[in-house]
C-alpha cells in the first residue's frame, strides 16, 4: 500500500519549494505528521497541514525584529512518509529519512505530538557526535518514567533522553512547565543540574528588560558549557489556551505569545542547530489562533538563524 497518506500536507512553508534550483538552500523544514502517543484528544497529526497554511500570512515574510526573510533560502520537505500505527516502527523508520536532511539543512520540524522529539535527538547526537542542549517549551516535564504503562510516549521523551544521554543535562533549560504531576517530575531536570523557568515564575514578564534575569542566566549557563550546540522542541502548549487552545492537553495559565516571542529573538545568538514546534491539533483551535502561533514562532526562529549567519 503507499505511503501517501491521506492526512500528509501537500502545500509548503511560506509556499517554498522542496526544490532548491540553482541557489543552495542552506534551511529545511519537513513534518512528522504522528501523533500515536497522546495522552487525551488526538489531531496532532494534522498539525505540520495547518502551521503551512497560517505561515502563507507572511507575505513577503521579513521579519520586523531581524529585518530579514527566509525567502529563497528554506527548503520544504514536505511530510516524511511514515508509517502511523506503531511508534517503534514510526521511529525506526524515520532516522534513515531525516540523517540525510540533518546533514545538508538546518532542519525545522513540524509535529505531531511530542514523542517525535527523542528520535530526532538521537539523530542529531549522531550527527554531531556530541549530546545537545536543549530549550524545551512546554506545559509540561515530559519526565514521566512510563506512559500510562508503555515505555515510551509524548510525556516521556525527557526522561528518556537524559537517560540515554543524548543531552547535557545542565544545558537542558525548562520554560513554561505547569502541569499536574508529582514533584520528582517536575523537579527531575532541576535534579539533574538543569535549569527550570516554570510558568508560575514567569508571570508577568513579557518583554526583553523584563526577562532579563532568565535570558541572563540562559546565556551564562550554555557559556559555562563552551556554547554547545543547542537544540529547540518548542510545544504549542507552552501557551495559555487563551493563545493556544488549539492542542491536546491545554493547561490553563500559561505563556503567552509576547513571552515566546521575547525568549526566542533574544536567545537567537545561541548556537542552534535545529529545532520542532509539536503537538498543534487544529481540530481543537478557534480562528487558527494556534497554528498562526506556531507558525510565526517557526518563522521567528528561522529568521534569528538567518539573521546571525549574516
Amino acid at each position: 500500500m503507499s505511503a501517501d497518506f491521506a492526512f500528509l500536507s501537500d502545500n509548503r512553508f511560506m509556499k517554498q519549494a522542496a526544490v532548491p534550483g540553482a541557489e543552495p538552500r542552506p534551511y529545511g523544514l519537513a513534518g512528522i505528521a504522528w501523533d500515536g502517543c497522546v495522552t487525551n484528544r488526538p489531531g496532532a497529526r494534522f498539525g505540520p497541514r495547518a502551521i503551512r497554511q497560517s505561515s502563507q500570512m507572511l507575505c513577503d515574510g521579513v521579519h520586523p525584529f531581524f529585518n530579514t526573510t527566509p525567502e529563497g533560502l528554506l527548503a520544504d520537505f514536505g511530510d516524511l512518509p511514515l508509517p502511523n500505527t506503531n511508534l517503534e516502527a514510526m521511529r525506526a523508520a524515520m532516522q534513515p529519512l531525516i540523517a540525510p536532511l540533518i546533514a545538508s539543512h538546518h532542519m525545522c520540524w513540524l509535529g505531531g505530538d511530542h514523542s517525535i522529539t527523542l528520535p530526532l535527538l538521537r539523530a542529531y547526537k549522531a550527527h554531531y557526535g556530541q549530546p545537545l542542549a536543549v530549550l524545551h517549551f512546554d506545559a509540561h516535564c515530559d519526565t514521566w518514567e512510563d506512559h500510562f504503562g508503555e515505555p515510551s510516549g509524548h510525556g516521556t521523551w525527557v526522561y528518556e533522553a537524559i537517560q540515554e544521554g543524548l543531552v547535557i543535562k545542565e544545558g537542558f533549560v525548562q520554560f513554561g512547565i505547569r502541569s499536574a504531576g508529582l514533584q520528582e517530575a517536575r523537579d527531575y531536570v532541576r535534579e539533574q543540574g538543569g535549569l527550570i523557568f516554570d510558568a508560575r515564575g514567569l508571570r508577568g514578564l513579557e518583554s526583553p528588560s523584563q526577562l532579563s534575569g532568565v535570558l541572563q542566566a540562559v546565556r551564562e549557563r550554555m557559556a559555562s558549557l563552551g556554547h554547545p550546540p543547542v537544540y529547540l522542541s518548542l510545544d504549542i502548549d507552552c501557551l495559555d489556551p487563551a493563545f493556544a487552545p488549539g492542542t491536546g492537553t491545554p493547561e490553563p495559565g500559561g505563556m503567552s505569545t509576547n513571552q515566546v516571542f521575547s525568549l526566542l529573538e533574544e536567545l537567537a545568538g545561541l548556537n542552534f542547530v535545529g529545532m520542532d514546534c509539536v503537538e498543534v491539533a487544529p481540530a481543537y483551535d478557534h480562528a487558527e489562533l494556534t497554528s498562526y502561533a506556531a507558525a510565526q514562532f517557526v518563522w521567528t526562529y528561522l529568521c534569528g538563524r538567518i539573521a546571525g549567519r549574516k
